[in-house]
């Protein structure tokens, strides 16, 4: 029997760092397969088990010296860190911040604080790319190669570089010696030419790039940060990388930016928003300079002693005269539950480029106009360079409970038939509001999901092609979404209004786009037809399909092709705004999409605090969805079957169900209501049918019900 690398390493009750270390360390003669990866056989396991049994000890090492050491996310010396804050920072949370599943920290540095937070969705900013490329590796959750990191870093280790290089040309024997320069700089190209030749992924490129930041940071000829360099020095530390070792089992919707923050601010939600501002005139930029180069690997010039690179776009308004008006904007374009605020007492107690740039009287103007606000403090030793006099010095947690903490309500991006947006408006004040995990069962365009007052949102949907797509919109980011769309009207000739208007294509808006986009949409849509693999790009495809098709509708034929005719409009200024805020809601939210039938949904992984709402195809009515016996009786008595089960298990639910329409009556539903009597059948007031076609009876009752099992 073989086993792959992970699953031996369970098997022995160890970690995987540990096991390739005893393979390295020559422990067992394991043999290696036609690439070179390991076999990890039922002999290597009871080898390995006998000498673990013999020498391993509680930490994990033996008496051989380890081949390779490790790093975690605080070893590393960073002005402002609040890793030894963190207890205070977490106990404020713990005791006076209610049902928080996404946390954005979006001055994140180091990102000490956003991993106390690991078992929530997490989002991380900096506006310095050397803190981002590290979040990208502590944090994000693509998978990687542990083996690989392990064997690159070794060889990092041992090599010796005799060749200049951008790093020694620049910085030989000043924050390094020009042994070290030499390495660095053949190392960080070497990472990056891996990284291009697709030898690695970019979190394991992230993830070396880390390690090397983290190794320059310990030898570095300064007091701590890049100011300056001490001249005259014997370099006795040497270069050693260390392996970065993140967390297990991170949320898969966690997200890292690189972005001013007041420009990120309007585009992200979160029930908890940290912020951790710079406090005073000393720039990151400047202190980090060397650190941020060798991330960002541009290869730029530099000048004067300190060796800096120019640093103008990386300059934080946090640190002049303008911190307050920042901060009051900052603020404003908050959408969260909370707001809790870092910032020392550092007023008037240091020399001037120490002075805070916001006074305390500020902080408590601006953020009680957007809440109700409780200050903390604890008493904090302050980094000094020496010059400031500093009697004592107190962190103060500033924690504001938002006053509108509901989210906006927002359109989805995808016109599906039976979308519930003009009923949000009735429907969302009667769901629960403590609810800690919403299951919206039956997604379609997610217009309900995506406007409940909660972060943690299971969208299910058996439409395999319409997850997939939802699935697409949250992996990838906005700007490639955008950039392939316009491009994509490009190459296939079709019409944008917002750009050309409609006398640019002969066409009137009354009478619409259709003939000018009819042969575009249908090279597009055989180009589509053709796709063998559902990859990002079918997906992709099939956005724009729905923007220019009839309706913007999505149908399949029963042999799987898109068959829908070119619509009247096109991907107009109202269209690209719905989806601009949709891909930042679902991105925000701790959403997962799952393409199940809801018979198969788990019901052990809920509780009585979770919620289910289930807007299923109704039996009565005919609807895109509904054709080739899309939703049968049988369907409907099992969904009734299984909201049954959730109230058993104590578990909340919404039905939304019409019990007539056009003459026809759900009796089935009808008499369920009926037989469960301490269910409760709320009656809805509106026509949500999407187009004025086929409408003839539109006089006949329609008679919509929201069904609940609480109060």
């Amino acid at each position: 029997m073989r086993y792959t690398a992970t699953e031996m390493a369970r098997k022995l009750d160890i970690s995987r760092s540990y096991l390739y270390y005893l393979k390295e360390a020559g422990v067992v003669e394991i043999e290696k397969n036609e690439n070179g990866k390991p076999i990890w056989t039922e002999s290597v396991y009871h080898q390995l088990f006998e000498y673990i049994k013999k020498n391993h000890r509680t930490e994990e090492t033996d008496n051989i010296q380890p081949l390779y050491k490790t790093t975690k996310i605080n070893n590393r010396r960073y002005l402002g860190s609040k890793y030894k804050l963190l207890p205070f920072i977490t106990r404020v949370v713990k005791e006076e911040c209610e049902n928080i599943n996404t946390i954005a920290d979006v001055f994140a540095g180091t990102g000490a604080v956003a991993s106390a937070f690991i078992d929530k969705k997490i989002i991380t900013n900096d506006l310095m790319y050397s803190n981002y490329i590290c979040h990208v590796a502590w944090f994000d959750s693509e998978p990687y190669s542990e083996q690989k990191i392990v064997e690159l870093i070794m060889k990092y280790n041992q090599i010796t570089v005799e060749e200049d290089n951008y790093m020694s040309t620049c910085f030989a024997d000043t924050y390094f010696s020009l042994e070290d320069c030499r390495k660095i700089g053949y190392i960080r190209e070497d990472i990056e030419q891996r990284y291009r030749k697709k030898q690695i992924n970019a979190r394991e490129r992230a993830l070396l790039i880390t390690s090397l930041l983290y190794a320059m940071d310990k030898i570095a000829n300064t007091c701590g940060h890049y100011d300056a360099y001490r001249q005259g020095i014997v370099f006795e530390k040497h270069l050693e990388m260390s392996v970065p070792t993140p967390e297990q089992n991170l949320n898969e919707n966690n997200i890292c930016y690189n972005a001013d923050s007041n420009e990120l601010m309007p585009e992200i939600e979160a029930d908890l928003v940290y912020i951790d501002p710079p406090y005073n005139s000393r720039q990151y930029c400047d202190a980090y300079h060397l650190l941020e180069n060798i991330a960002r690997w541009e290869k730029p010039e530099v000048f004067g002693v300190a060796r800096k690179m120019d640093r103008t776009k990386l300059k934080s308004k946090y640190c002049t005269q303008r911190a307050v008006k920042a901060f009051e904007q900052l603020i404003e374009s908050v959408h969260a539950k909370y707001i809790l605020l870092s910032y020392n007492n550092m007023a008037e107690k240091g020399n001037d480029r120490s002075n805070a740039k916001i006074s305390d009287e500020d902080i408590m103007r601006i953020l009680e106009k957007k809440g109700e606000v409780k200050v903390f403090a604890e008493d904090y030793k302050v980094f000094s360079a020496g010059k400031s006099d500093i009697k004592k010095n107190q962190e103060r947690l500033f924690l504001c409970k938002c006053y509108e903490n509901e989210k906006e309500v927002i359109p989805s991006a995808l016109n599906y038939t039976g979308g519930k947006y003009k009923l949000l408006p009735q429907i969302l004040p009667l769901f629960p509001k403590d609810a800690d995990k919403v299951v919206d069962l039956f997604c379609g365009g997610c217009n309900v999901g995506i406007n409940v007052n909660c972060s943690r949102v299971q969208f299910n949907d058996s439409n395999s092609c319409l997850i997939g797509l939802l699935a697409m919109m949250k992996r990838l980011s906005k700007e490639e979404i955008l950039n392939w769309v316009f491009q994509a009207i490009e190459k296939y000739g079709l019409s944008l209004v917002s750009e050309n208007g409609y006398e640019y294509y002969h066409c009137e808006s009354s009478s619409g786009l259709g003939s000018y986009n009819k042969a575009g949409f249908n090279r597009l849509r055989d180009d589509f037809n053709k796709k063998e693999e559902k990859d990002d790009e079918y997906y992709l495809m099939l956005y724009l399909l729905i923007v220019y098709s009839f309706n913007n509708q999505i149908r399949f034929n029963r042999k799987g092709e898109f068959n829908l005719p070119v619509g009247k409009r096109d991907f107009n200024v109202k269209m690209q705004a719905k989806l601009q805020a949709f891909l930042d809601r679902i991105k925000s939210g701790d959403y997962q999409f799952t393409n199940l039938d809801f018979r198969e949904i788990d019901l052990e992984n809920f509780t009585e605090k979770s919620f289910f709402y289930a807007d299923p195809p109704y039996l009565i009515t005919c609807a895109t969805y509904n054709e080739q016996a899309g939703w049968t009786e049988e369907d409907e008595r099992d969904l009734l079957e299984f909201l049954e089960k959730l109230d058993k298990k104590g578990i909340r639910f919404a039905l939304s169900n019409v019990l007539e329409s056009k003459g026809k009556k759900n009796e089935i539903l009808s008499e369920w209501i009926e037989k469960n009597k301490k269910f409760k059948a709320i009656p809805l007031d509106y026509s949500y049918s999407n187009s004025n076609y086929h409408t003839k009876q539109r006089e006949s009752v329609t008679k919509e019900v929201l069904v609940v099992n609480y109060e």
